[in-house]
C-alpha cells in the first residue's frame, strides 16, 4: 500500500520536470522579486497543460524513469555508505548540513556585496536570481516533502532500507527525505550562476563541481537517498533555468 501511494504522489511530481523556453533576458530587481517568483510559480505547476499539448514529454520521461531506477537501487547504494560510514566519516563532517547550506549561499552573498560595491548590475541580478530560484525551491519542498513522508536513510532501521516510504507522521513530515532540499538549492545556485558567467569556460566546472560534491555529501552521510539527491538537482536545474532564467 505504501508503495501504491508513493506512485499515486510521485506522478504529480513529474509535472515539474519539462519546461518552455524563451529568448528574452529574464529582469530582476528587488521590487520585481515577489513578482517573479509569483511568476515562477504559475509557470513550474502550470505544466499539465503543456503536456496536454504533447510538449515536454521526453525531459520528464527520462528524468522520472532514472529517479524510478534510483529508487529500486538505493537500498543497495544506502546500504554499501551504512557499511562503510568509517570510510566516508571524514567528508561528512566536512560537509556536513550547516556547512553545505554556507557554501550554497555564500556565491549569492559574495555576488550581491561585490556587485553592489562595484556597481556592477550583471553580479547584483545575478545574486537576485539566484535568489529567487532558492525561494522557488523552497516551495517544491514544501510541497513535496510532507506527501512523500520518506525516512532518510539513518533514520530507517538496519536492514530495512527498503521500506522507507510515508512513515513519517505530522509536521515531521515536512522533515521528510524526498526530495533533497540540499541538492534543491545547491543545483539551483549552480544553475544560474554557471548560465549567466557561461563565456568563463570554468565557472559551470567549479559550481556544478561544488553542487554534485553537497549532494554526494547528504547521501554519504545518510541524509538521503540517491534518488532523493537525483531528483532535488533536477529540479533545481530545471526551475532555475527554464522558470527563473527562462532559456
Amino acid at each position: 500500500m505504501k508503495k501504491l501511494r508513493f506512485i499515486a504522489f510521485f506522478l504529480p511530481l513529474s509535472l515539474l520536470l519539462g519546461q518552455t523556453t524563451t529568448e528574452e533576458e529574464r529582469d530582476v530587481s528587488w521590487k520585481k522579486l515577489v513578482p517573479n517568483i509569483l511568476e515562477d510559480q504559475k509557470h513550474m505547476w502550470t505544466l499539465p497543460v503543456r503536456l496536454a499539448e504533447g510538449r515536454d514529454w521526453l525531459a520528464t520521461t527520462v528524468v522520472v524513469g532514472t529517479t524510478g531506477g534510483l529508487v529500486v537501487a538505493d537500498p543497495h547504494i544506502s546500504g554499501y555508505f551504512r557499511s562503510n560510514q568509517t570510510t566516508y566519516h571524514s567528508f561528512g563532517n566536512a560537509l556536513s548540513g550547516g556547512v553545505t547550506a554556507a557554501v550554497t549561499a555564500g556565491p549569492p552573498v559574495a555576488l550581491l556585496a561585490f556587485g553592489m560595491l562595484r556597481h556592477d548590475d550583471k553580479m547584483t541580478k545575478t545574486a537576485l536570481l539566484a535568489g529567487e530560484a532558492v525561494a522557488d525551491v523552497q516551495v517544491i519542498q514544501l510541497v513535496f516533502k510532507p506527501i512523500t513522508g520518506r525516512l532518510r536513510p539513518a533514520d530507517v532501521p538496519k536492514g530495512n532500507l527498503s521500506d522507507s516510504w510515508n512513515d513519517r507522521t505530522g509536521f515531521d513530515r515536512f522533515h521528510s527525505s524526498f526530495p533533497s532540499g540540499h541538492a534543491l538549492s545547491a543545483f539551483a545556485v549552480a544553475t544560474v550562476i554557471s548560465r549567466r558567467y557561461r563565456e568563463h569556460r570554468w565557472v559551470p566546472f567549479v559550481a556544478y563541481g561544488v553542487a554534485s560534491a553537497i549532494g554526494f555529501s547528504r547521501i554519504s552521510e545518510g541524509a538521503h537517498f540517491t534518488s532523493d539527491v537525483f531528483m532535488g538537482a533536477a529540479l533545481g536545474y530545471t526551475v532555475a533555468r527554464f522558470s527563473v532564467l527562462r532559456e
